[in-house]
Formats: C-alpha cells, structure tokens, sequence
C-alpha cells in the first residue's frame, strides 16, 4: 500500500518555518505543521480503505452479472445503477488518495503550501480546512470556472 511506503519514507518532520504564509497570517508552528502531516497520512490511509471497499462491492456486483437473462428489466437497471455508482465512488476516491498524495510528496520536499499555479503561498487558513490544497483560492476559482 502507498500509506504503508510513505510512512517507511517519513523524514524527521520539516521545520515549521519552512512553509509559506499568506500576508497576514500567523507563521506555522511545529504542531501546526506536524498536525497537517498527520493528517495527510490519515487522508491517505482513509483513501486507500474507501478504494479498497469500493473496489470489493464492484466485484460483487460484477459477480452478480448484467446480462440481463431471465431477469426483470428494473433489476438489471438497478444493478447497473448500482454498478456505475461504485464506479463512481471508486474513482473519486482514487483521485482524493493522488491529491493527498501529491500533497504529502509537497510536504515531505518542502514545497508544501505554494500554489502550483501562481507559485504564491496558499494560505495557511486554507490549508488548515484543506490540507490536499495545491492551489491558493484565486487559482483554484479560476481553474474551476474553465
């Protein structure tokens, strides 16, 4: 597992200094900073079991088959309902662990907290609310709106 890696690859924590603030804010401190690394290792590890879960219930219903012989029509259209939301879930959970992911390889490099798009600090409130952030809010708003 990723989680299983990234923790065996855990460096001695970066100094609180180390990450950019916005204009304004309050510098980090060390638990600020250890409680962001704690909990993108949690975000990845809750990421990793939701894919895991999701991936199961996949099975099952593929085990179950679509083909439809013998059944009633709103069965088979339920069960397809069914199959294509775990799809769903699987998939946003694959692209929320990449996020955290990205976020904890940004932490552990030092790069953590600057907006990928503007290269400008993204904030330390925002990353407090939203630790996978890369992008400050104005980048983001904009990549959004696209």
């Amino acid at each position: 597992m990723a989680s299983a890696r990234t923790r065996e690859t855990v460096a001695t924590p970066r100094p609180a200094a180390s990450f950019p603030v916005a204009e304004g804010e309050d510098p980090w401190t060390e638990e600020e900073v250890e409680e962001i690394r704690q909990e993108l290792l949690a975000d990845i590890a809750r990421m990793e079991r939701a894919i895991e879960v999701a991936e199961a219930g996949l099975a099952d219903l593929f085990e179950e088959g679509t083909d439809g012989a013998g059944r009633d029509p709103a069965d088979v259209g339920s069960s397809n309902f069914e199959r294509d939301q775990e799809m769903s879930l699987a998939q946003n959970a694959r692209d929320m662990l990449e996020q955290a992911q990205l976020a904890y390889r940004l932490f552990e490099s030092g790069d953590y907290g600057i907006c990928e798009s503007c290269g400008q600090p993204i904030g330390k409130d925002r990353l407090q609310v939203f630790p996978r952030a890369t992008m400050c809010v104005a980048c983001k708003q904009r990549e959004e709106r696209r």
